[in-house]
């Protein structure tokens, strides 16, 4: 049984990863734009990026409220260095050609749409009703990752080909979603975090029947990489972060 204060700073954490996962695939996803493949796309992938910046805003909000040290969810997201951050990899990973993102979203998608429907189960209200309203835009999110890998797998050959190579290339990173450490354990334990063991099974059922439809073959599952919870990640991270905070960073607490 986890004191009050240990259950706190465990809470704190999580919504740490918790934010840390939607402000790095929200980046990811935001440097598509005026890069899309056409105008419609464009602003599509921009309000799906701005959904992913929102929704850190207030996992990281939440925990600058657990904290109560002055930190504010800038200091989250801009003052921690690569290590600090605790994304799961996937999410930090180059945003490739168009069906890498897209392949990427889907298994991302599909896996956030059965998360965020246990997370609002969560004792902790506010998690709760973060999730609330992150599914709902999760929801639509899944019905256009859906819908592209779709109509680029069973597309022409080339954009087969892209797909194919997308799904290949980025299985690996998945078996890291589904694995819990000491802290989710003892967090599911509580009754606020959700136990992802128990998603997997049926996000395989849902993702192959995507990929069959989409005329994709399922890679062998013989490698996959780990590390994103613990603090270890790709030097792709480092990188988006250089990026992403440097403007803070050269103008420290500066608002707009």
């Amino acid at each position: 049984m986890m004191s009050a204060t240990d259950l706190k700073q465990a809470t704190l954490e999580y919504a740490l990863r918790l934010g840390d996962d939607s402000v790095v695939l929200g980046h990811r996803i935001s440097e598509w734009v005026s890069n899309g493949p056409f105008l419609e796309e464009d602003i599509a992938l921009g309000n799906v990026a701005l959904d992913y910046i929102g929704r850190a805003r207030m996992f990281y909000g939440y925990a600058a409220e657990l904290a109560g040290d002055g930190r504010t969810e800038d200091d989250f997201a801009y003052m921690r260095d690569a290590r600090e951050y605790k994304n799961l990899l996937i999410n930090e990973l180059p945003k490739g050609d168009f069906a890498y993102t897209q392949v990427r979203q889907l298994l991302v998608d599909a896996f956030n749409t059965g998360f965020l429907a246990e997370l609002v189960k969560s004792k902790d209200a506010t998690l709760a009703a973060i999730a609330a309203k992150a599914s709902k835009e999760t929801r639509y999110h899944l019905r256009r990752s859906r819908e592209w890998v779709l109509r680029l797998g069973d597309g022409t050959e080339e954009s087969h080909q892209r797909a194919q190579t997308a799904v290949d290339a980025l299985w690996g990173y998945t078996f890291e979603m589904f694995e819990l450490d000491e802290l989710e354990q003892q967090l599911v334990d509580a009754g606020i975090a959700v136990d992802t063991t128990r998603l997997k099974a049926q996000w395989e059922v849902e993702i192959k029947a995507i990929l069959s439809e989409a005329t994709l073959e399922i890679p062998a599952g013989d490698w996959a990489v780990r590390g994103g919870r613990v603090g270890y990640h790709t030097e792709n991270l480092g990188h988006l972060l250089t990026d992403m905070q440097s403007v803070y960073r050269a103008y420290p607490g500066c608002q707009w």
